[in-house]
């Protein structure tokens, strides 16, 4: 798998969130952060903001959402224009179903999982999902410092993908940086959501591209592939 760097748009500037999406169009995915001021501590944006962002960018959009029932606001969220979108283990009552209609709807499903959620207890729902994140900071704000004691568990997911053949991503979100990036691209990530280090820099899209090279340079041989372009599912 080619590995992909996702900004987000957390650390971007809201009242330009156009601008700001065409500063780093060379990237891969757009991350869309949603967060409704109950599963996590913060409010941000919903669905009018990512319809709106969809036509204002090609782009795919990948919205990551940290809300309660997702069950119900997932699908719609599909509608709106995204390309991928994850739902947080902890808060979804019906994955599987709620994977199934993602998909259903042309979108890639993704899970994903707190820092303190193991990975194993949910292997058997792997085959549904079409990406996993593994959340590197407690989520709900940007700007958070990388959690080093994270790196065993993005091993172990991308173990338990392997060992099931599956042609999956595995992505991280939460302090991804120039310094940071490559323990992670070691451990077995291939998609890298960086919020500063890319909306932070004086160049973001420079700043995209240096991250992808240090990722592509620290991803084991193995695991790589010809880079070419990725696209929704």
């Amino acid at each position: 798998m080619a590995v992909q760097i996702n900004p987000s748009i957390l650390s971007a500037d809201f009242s330009r969130l156009a601008e700001e999406a065409k500063a780093v169009e060379g990237a891969d995915w757009l991350h869309v952060d949603v967060m409704d001021n109950h599963f996590v501590p913060n409010l941000t944006l919903g669905v009018p903001v990512v319809e709106a962002l969809g036509k204002a960018t090609d782009t795919p959009l990948d919205c990551h959402l940290m809300i309660e029932d997702p069950d119900r606001w997932a699908p719609q969220y599909v509608e709106a224009g995204a390309g991928s979108v994850t739902f947080h283990a902890e808060a979804a009552a019906a994955p599987v179903r709620l994977a199934r209609e993602i998909r259903t709807k042309g979108a890639r499903a993704s899970m994903a999982l707190k820092p303190a959620t193991p990975i194993d207890q949910y292997e058997d729902l792997l085959p549904e999902l079409d990406m996993v994140l593994v959340m590197t900071v407690e989520p709900g704000f940007g700007g958070q410092a990388f959690l080093d004691i994270m790196l065993p568990k993005i091993r172990r997911t991308r173990e338990l993908i392997s060992k099931h053949g599956l042609e999956m991503w595995l992505q991280v979100d939460g302090g991804v940086s120039a310094s940071t990036i490559e323990r992670c691209a070691e451990a077995g990530a291939d998609v890298f959501v960086a919020g500063s280090a890319v909306y932070g820099a004086q160049d973001p899209a420079k700043a995209v591209e240096e991250l992808r090279g240090l990722a592509r340079q620290a991803t084991p041989i193995a695991r790589r592939t010809e880079d070419g372009p990725v696209t929704a599912r």
